[in-house]
C-alpha cells in the first residue's frame, strides 16, 4: 500500500512549505475576530506560520497577515495582541520539547 503524504502548508513569514502539524494556524472567524487555532478545527479563513519567532515577526509585518486572511487591514492593537499570544505559544512549545 502506498503511504499517504502529509498535508503541507506555506508559512506567511518565510514562505516555506512545511507539514501542517508542525505549524500554527491563525484564523479570521466569520464574525471577523482573529484567533489562534491550536486544533485546526475553528471555522473561518486561515493561514499558517512556522513555530519560530522570526517567522511570526515577518508574517505580522507589512500586511502579509491581512492579505492572507483577506482583511482590509489589521489594527496595531490586534497585531500586538496576536504577536504576544503567538510568542507565548512558541515559548510553551519550546518548553515541552526541552522536557
Amino acid at each position: 500500500m502506498a503511504q499517504r503524504s502529509k498535508p503541507l502548508r506555506r508559512c506567511i513569514g518565510c514562505a516555506e512549505r512545511r507539514e501542517k502539524a508542525s505549524m500554527i494556524r491563525i484564523v479570521r472567524t466569520p464574525e471577523g475576530e482573529l484567533e489562534i487555532d491550536t486544533r485546526g478545527k475553528v471555522p473561518g479563513r486561515g493561514c499558517y506560520v512556522c513555530v519560530q519567532p522570526s517567522c511570526v515577526a515577518r508574517g505580522l509585518s507589512g500586511g502579509k497577515l491581512a492579505r492572507a486572511l483577506r482583511m482590509d487591514e489589521l489594527s496595531e492593537e490586534s497585531r500586538d495582541n496576536l504577536k504576544k499570544s503567538l510568542n507565548d505559544l512558541i515559548d510553551d512549545k519550546a518548553g515541552e520539547v526541552r522536557r
